[in-house]
């Protein structure tokens, strides 16, 4: 449409702008399958904690895999710079709002110990759990390695905006094609938004594709830069660029919606609009293993120059098991995640995340507000 003399732009759409229609058929939730495969493995829980360091620390990683998801490590974080991480982390927590993103920056300046990746890898397969570790493409060769000789099981390589072709004169840029032939381990690549790009990265032997741009809760990569997509509209283009490359190549490539999900109801229609597993980071920073003692950062807050994350305070509301299976003590759709998901898979008749991805999906902008007057006049929603 028209947004100025000469000037077009096309119309996106985010969770809460859009509803799933229920099936002409229903199905026993507790019949249906919401497992991913990933490199021809496959998880029974099809959601994975982010790699940020109010999320996930070893202890976090171990407990999620116990109950069959996938929690990423971040190789650049606090439990990579420090021997004991615990006080870091209880000064992040202690500091003022108008303290914490200085604090932050000049914590992350500690360098990287070499044999702590090794070390915080060893500890999580030591649990027999897997270890999914990320970092910058910058960094990604060097990490790959040590990550591989660890005994992880997969690599993420993971930046604000990930592109196949990126120059710059001051420094090597990652060549995915052959960081991915190299990698004995399947390797994530993210972020993207946009079915082009998306499709080239798919090109790079890449085993899945982390989408989401700035929607993060405690990311402001959309006001410092100015930049992203809309979730809906993101994963939907995005999987119709792994719809187009599977019929292409006869190779699926699961993608990921990584960020804007808060509540179940955002997961079940990341699944909808097309992804194959979704990544969440501030719904587990409520969960009483979560290392952020109930504080959650984006993971360029500590940037140097241009922080583009923020700290914000989420609460501790249960532990990491009753967040993905209940029984959930809140209301608000935060709890319970996996019980969500298959009771909505079940509500609109698909058997498996495959039929998911083919639910009726509407535009609706009164869906969150219609027929709401007590709960918004008591204060229970805005």
């Amino acid at each position: 449409m028209w947004i100025g003399q000469g000037r077009k732009a096309r119309r996106c759409y985010g969770f809460d702008e859009v509803s799933l229609v229920p099936g002409t058929v229903t199905i026993n939730p507790e019949e249906v399958d919401i497992s991913w495969e990933i490199d021809g493995k496959r998880y029974p829980v099809p959601i994975i904690a982010a790699a940020m360091d109010g999320v996930v620390d070893v202890r976090f990683a171990i407990e999620m895999g116990k109950l069959g998801g996938l929690a990423v490590l971040n190789l650049e974080g606090i439990q990579t710079r420090y021997e004991e991480p615990e006080e870091v982390l209880e000064k992040i927590a202690r500091a003022s709002s108008e303290q914490a993103t200085e604090l932050v920056q000049s914590i992350y300046l500690e360098p990287i110990k070499e044999k702590l990746i090794s070390q915080r890898i060893e500890e999580i397969k030591k649990a027999g759990v897997p270890a999914v570790v990320s970092s910058i493409p910058q960094r990604a060769e060097r990490f790959g390695k040590l990550a591989e000789e660890a005994g992880a099981d997969i690599f993420v390589v993971q930046a604000t905006v990930t592109t196949l072709r990126h120059i710059s004169s001051q420094y090597k840029s990652l060549d995915f094609s052959r960081f991915c032939k190299q990698m004995k381990i399947p390797v994530i690549i993210g972020n993207c938004v946009t079915y082009k790009t998306a499709l080239e990265l798919l090109g790079t032997g890449t085993s899945g594709l982390l989408i989401g741009i700035g929607p993060g809760a405690a990311c402001t990569t959309r006001g410092v830069l100015g930049i992203g997509v809309p979730q809906v509209t993101a994963i939907c283009d995005c999987a119709a660029a792994r719809d187009f490359y599977y019929k292409q190549k006869g190779e699926y490539i699961p993608i990921i919606a990584d960020g804007g999900m808060v509540r179940g109801g955002d997961i079940c229609k990341a699944f909808a609009c097309g992804a194959d597993a979704v990544m969440v980071g501030s719904a587990f920073a409520r969960a009483k293993e979560a290392p952020g003692r109930g504080y959650h950062w984006g993971m360029a807050t500590p940037h140097a120059n241009l922080p583009r994350g923020t700290r914000i305070r989420v609460g501790t509301t249960g532990t990491l098991k009753e967040i993905l299976f209940g029984p959930a003590r809140l209301d608000d759709g935060s709890q319970n995640l996996v019980g969500a998901l298959k009771t909505s898979m079940g509500n609109v008749g698909a058997r498996n995340i495959r039929e998911m991805q083919l639910t009726e999906i509407i535009i609706a902008p009164s869906i969150q507000t219609e027929g709401k007057v007590f709960q918004i006049q008591q204060k229970f929603m805005k």
